[in-house]
């Protein structure tokens, strides 16, 4: 099937929000008395968002005593720090630009609760232009399923099997293979700790933002 769309995700792939993650995970530690982790320590664990702060800066998982507390709390102060540092990639205004002036429709799919990428997306210039964008809490279901991808495709009206989806973890890829999307693994974004890419059920494996262009063959 031709290409008729392409679906990005956003944290890690479209914005650089780790900083403000990462900010959030320690105000959480410095209210209990602990140091500050280092940025670097942090950002690998971005692309999973509180849960990802959370496992790094507290050991925490979903399940174990105290974790939806510390979340909560994590979410409310959250929207405090999350545009202060937040930036497009580089590479990633370019990457739409040209999108936008071939005339293919893209949208925007992240497990990001909406009531947080919808101002986030607004704050970088990404609403608009993009078509569509579907958040955690938009389907009954978050990626790796692969409802949140066929609900945007069909808000821009088209198959499934004719978008391309982009994305910086694992699950991307997993929920893009299972809405009969070709994939493309974006290298420059947060991976995940410990993340072997070219394990990754990717179709296409891009190391900078324009490399995309070349996969849909805009470049």
């Amino acid at each position: 099937m031709s290409l008729q769309a392409l679906l990005f995700d956003l944290d890690g792939t479209l914005v650089d929000s780790a900083p403000g993650l990462a900010d959030t995970a320690n105000d959480l530690r410095a209210a209990r008395d602990l140091p500050p982790l280092p940025y670097l320590a942090l950002r690998p664990g971005a692309g999973s968002g509180a849960r990802g702060m959370l496992a790094v800066a507290f050991d925490l998982r979903p399940g174990d005593e105290g974790y939806e507390a510390l979340r909560d709390e994590f979410l409310e102060r959250y929207p405090q720090r999350m545009l202060e540092k937040a930036c497009l990639f580089g590479g990633v205004r370019a990457l739409i630009q040209r999108v936008d002036a071939a005339g293919m429709r893209w949208g925007i799919v992240t497990n990001k609760a909406i009531r947080f990428a919808e101002p986030l997306c607004a704050a970088m210039g990404l609403m608009p232009p993009a078509g569509a964008l579907v958040g955690g809490d938009s389907t009954p279901h978050t990626k790796p399923h692969p409802a949140p991808l066929i609900e945007a495709a069909r808000r821009l009206g088209v198959p499934s099997g004719a978008c391309v989806y982009v994305g910086d973890d694992e699950r991307d890829m997993r929920a893009g293979r299972a809405a009969g999307m070709r994939t493309v693994a974006a290298a420059w974004g947060y991976l995940g700790h410990g993340a072997v890419i070219h394990d990754w059920p990717a179709d296409h494996i891009a190391a900078v933002p324009d490399a995309v262009l070349k996969v849909i063959k805009l470049a």
